[in-house]
């Protein structure tokens, strides 16, 4: 076996020689940090590419179905953006510009034929995460071991996308072992923040989130089992949903930490707009994909639920408002965005009390006590075949990087021990329900409280290597909650100052409070995340959507 840097330079040269040369461009010096509005003023897309790329993915599904753009138009505008993307950020693994094309050619030659579209997702071009197997193309996952490796089938999820009539058109990049809520690797290096390219994008999904806040992608499918879809959502400014166990199919795809089944990763989508998060999830889940995936929920989609029939047909929700998490208070633009949420929800005629989170230091612990059970064990025997070093840190200078809180100790657990942490947590989550279902008492409307509004993150994209905190999402996961993301503002130093506090939960809260520099954090954007309870999708979405109207009719 080549050493493992060998096996590297020379996929990054495949990588370079799958990029049209065409579609290079010279991108600003690294010095320019903003790089959002880059795309439109290069001269490499066309004005109607850019009307194309600048829709929402309602607007392209309309467009597409009726005729007005082909599925080639779409699908060429959508490619050259993102590998102007992929210049500026670095977010591009596979790139497959001929396969997408002809995908695409044969969607607008049965549509030319029929009239008629071939699903519901007909001639959308999609991303997808470097975890999701597309038969004929490598997949690394950021493993130097898993380059050369040639998938002989599509992962489930990607057959369904293709039944509905997506493209799939890029994979996207992410962090060694997938689980770092950033993104870089000994293959493709590091992905950066348009916003802020000296910020993170986030993780493990910060491929997607970079990509798809750049309009490289009208929506991309990222997973999720500790935050890896709200986190970079969050600090790229994107709508997401966390969708629960086994709502969207996984068979078929790679992943770290395979057979650990307690605390499972998802997929979910990532996008610009929350119509395209519900065009997504109904799209799937009506193409019955429990028939190819064993471990798939039997659920379509319900309108019903959608119409909030469980939440008062949606008149009068009582929302309520997490504002810390008992162990990491939040910066100043998270607060200032809560507060703006309750305002416009208010305003709107909702109900808006307090959570009171019970646990959540014990349930995040718990979860990673599960994962790190055997982590190291996995990660060890994945590399050992080129001897690739394992990540330590995604600091830019490592030479004092602390190490991450979350990153597993080396020695792994029994499974007897393993047994009784996994009863924990389903002792705590029926605690949990109980404790949701007590707000009846609060909300004045006979019901519990309709969602959890709360952040994403105790703080905006950190610098590179700062992401240390990941609680605020993996509760849910512990619970099996559907959560999703919503825009809100971006971070403010005149509105966003930082604020003397003496009293701190310990000293790892007083670290992320003595992070925060509001000129750090210039110009990245905040978004919070809406939660409901398991398996109740259409609901979160449509909740979502009321918040994201209040908001915007408070502006």
């Amino acid at each position: 076996m080549p050493h493992w840097t060998k096996l590297v330079a020379e996929k990054k040269q495949r990588q370079l020689e799958s990029i049209p040369q065409e579609w290079l461009v010279s991108p600003p010096p690294d010095s320019t940090l903003d790089v959002t509005s880059f795309p439109e003023t290069c001269n490499l897309l066309t004005t109607r590419e850019i009307e194309i790329t600048n829709s929402s993915v309602n607007v392209l599904l309309e467009k597409l179905a009726c005729g007005e753009w082909t599925a080639v138009d779409v699908t060429t505008a959508f490619y050259k953006r993102a590998i102007v993307a992929h210049q500026l950020v670095n977010c591009l693994t596979e790139i497959f510009v001929d396969r997408a094309l002809a995908r695409a050619a044969e969607l607008d030659n049965h549509f030319k034929q029929t009239g008629k579209v071939v699903g519901p997702l007909h001639g959308l071009p999609i991303s997808l995460k470097d975890q999701l197997c597309i038969k004929g193309l490598e997949t690394t996952m950021g493993y130097v071991s898993w380059i050369g490796r040639y998938a002989e089938k599509n992962a489930v999820l990607v057959d369904v996308l293709i039944e509905c009539g997506a493209v799939p058109f890029v994979r996207t990049n992410l962090p060694q072992t997938v689980m770092w809520p950033e993104s870089f690797n000994n293959i493709f290096g590091r992905t950066t923040n348009p916003h802020n390219r000296s910020l993170t994008p986030g993780g493990s999904s910060g491929g997607e989130g970079a990509l798809v806040a750049l309009k490289g992608s009208p929506l991309g499918v990222g997973s999720d089992i500790g935050g890896s879809i709200r986190i970079p959502s969050a600090f790229c400014g994107l709508y997401s949903l966390r969708p629960s166990y086994g709502r969207l199919p996984y068979c078929g795809a790679l992943n770290s930490l395979e057979g650990q089944d307690s605390v499972q990763s998802v997929f979910g989508p990532m996008t610009n707009s929350v119509g395209g998060v519900k065009a997504f999830m109904k799209a799937v889940v009506n193409a019955k994909p429990w028939l190819k995936d064993p471990l798939a929920v039997r659920k379509k989609w319900q309108e019903d639920e959608y119409n909030l029939a469980d939440h008062g047909s949606g008149k009068d929700l009582c929302f309520a408002i997490m504002w810390d998490d008992g162990v990491v208070v939040p910066h100043p633009p998270i607060r200032r965005s809560l507060e703006m949420t309750k305002v416009a929800l208010e305003k709107a005629g909702h109900k808006v009390i307090d959570w009171r989170p019970i646990k959540h230091r014990l349930l995040a612990d718990t979860t990673r006590n599960i994962w790190n059970a055997a982590s190291s064990e996995d990660y060890m025997i994945t590399t050992s075949v080129t001897g690739e070093p394992i990540i330590a840190t995604m600091e830019l200078d490592n030479s004092n990087a602390a190490a991450a809180p979350f990153r597993p100790k080396k020695i792994g657990i029994t499974a007897y021990q393993l047994w009784q942490v996994q009863k924990l947590r389903k002792d705590i989550r029926k605690e949990y329900l109980d404790h949701w279902e007590a707000t009846v008492s609060e909300t004045g409307t006979g019901r519990p409280v309709d969602a959890i509004i709360c952040p994403a993150s105790s703080y905006a994209a950190t610098p590179h290597g700062k992401n240390r905190y990941t609680n605020y999402t993996t509760v849910w996961n512990a619970l099996d909650y559907p959560a999703a993301t919503f825009p809100v503002t971006t971070v403010d130093p005149t509105l966003d100052t930082k604020k003397s506090r003496h009293v701190f939960y310990d000293d790892f809260d007083k670290s992320i409070y003595d992070m925060y520099d509001p000129e750090t954090f210039k110009n990245a954007p905040i978004c919070l995340q809406l939660v409901g309870r398991t398996l109740e999708e259409e609901a979160v979405i449509k909740m979502t959507e009321i918040v994201d109207g209040a908001l915007a009719a408070a502006k």
